[in-house]
C-alpha cells in the first residue's frame, strides 16, 4: 500500500526543521547505506550524534505519533530515528530496496518505509521519489510537511537533482502487522469505521465493526 499523508508537520514545526537544517553540518550519506545501496547512493546526511539531528528526530517522532492516519496505516511497533538527507544538484539515489533488518541501538525489521518532505516542490528541480509497486511506477514529489508511506520491499530510487536542493527525513517502521495485505485490510476497515462514526455516531453497526477490527488485530498482531 502506497499512501500520501498531507500536513504531518505544522507550519511551526516545518519552520523549526528548516532552521535546524540551515545550521547543520552534513556528511556523506553512504555512511548508513548497505553494501549494495552504497554503490548507488549519492547524497548528504546529518550525522546521528549532532544536536540538530536529535532535535529534528524529536520533531518528526512527535508528529508521527500524533498523526492518526500514520498510526492507522503503519500500526507501528518500532519507528526508527530518521535519516535527514539533503540532495543538491547532481545528486541522486539509484534503484534499490531497503535492507530488511536495521541494526543499531534497536534492531528491527523494516516493513514500512517513509519519506517526509521538508522542501517545497518548487525549491528543486528533479528529485522525484520513484516507487515501483503493484500498480506500476509512481513518481512522488509532495509539498513540504507531507509524507509518503510505502512497503519497504518496494524497489525505489530518487531522480537526479538538476537545480536547488531537496531536504527529506527518511525512516522505517516495524509494524505490529507484518503482512502487507493484512495491514491494508485493517487500514481500510479502520477508515470505514471512522467515516461511519463521523456521519452516524449512534449507528448500531459501529460496535460490531470495531469488535471485528480488534479481533483481527488480536489474531494478526506481532508484539
Amino acid at each position: 500500500m502506497l499512501l500520501a499523508i498531507e500536513n504531518v508537520l505544522t507550519g511551526e514545526e516545518l519552520t523549526n526543521a528548516r532552521e535546524l537544517f540551515a545550521k547543520a553540518q552534513f556528511v556523506d550519506g553512504r555512511v548508513t547505506a548497505g553494501q549494495l545501496a552504497a554503490k548507488v547512493k549519492n547524497n548528504l546526511q546529518l550525522a546521528a550524534n549532532t544536536a540538530e539531528t536529535q532535535a529534528l528526530t524529536g520533531i518528526v517522532h512527535d508528529a508521527l505519533h500524533c498523526n492518526p492516519l500514520f498510526v492507522s496505516a503503519a500500526l507501528p511497533k518500532v519507528v526508527c530515528p530518521p535519516l535527514f538527507n539533503r540532495y543538491v544538484a547532481g545528486m541522486d539515489f539509484g534503484i534499490h530496496v531497503d535492507n530488511a533488518i536495521r541494526v543499531g541501538a534497536t534492531t528491527f525489521r523494516t516493513d514500512v518505509s517513509g519519506t517526509l518532505f521538508l522542501s517545497e516542490p518548487e525549491d528543486y528541480e528533479g528529485g522525484e521519489l520513484i516507487i515501483e509497486d503493484t500498480y506500476g511506477v509512481q513518481a512522488i514529489k509532495l509539498p513540504a510537511g507531507s509524507l509518503v508511506l510505502y512497503p519497504s520491499s518496494s524497489l525505489h530510487r530518487v531522480e537526479a537533482i538538476t537545480g536547488g536542493h531537496r531536504d527529506v527525513a527518511v525512516f522505517w517502521v516495524q509494524s505490529m502487522i507484518r503482512d502487507v495485505a493484512q495491514r491494508s485490510l485493517l487500514f481500510q476497515l479502520d477508515a470505514g469505521i471512522q467515516s461511519l462514526r463521523a456521519r452516524a455516531p449512534e449507528s448500531p453497526e459501529i460496535i460490531p465493526l470495531v469488535a471485528t477490527y480488534h479481533n483481527l488485530l488480536r489474531l494478526w498482531a506481532d508484539i
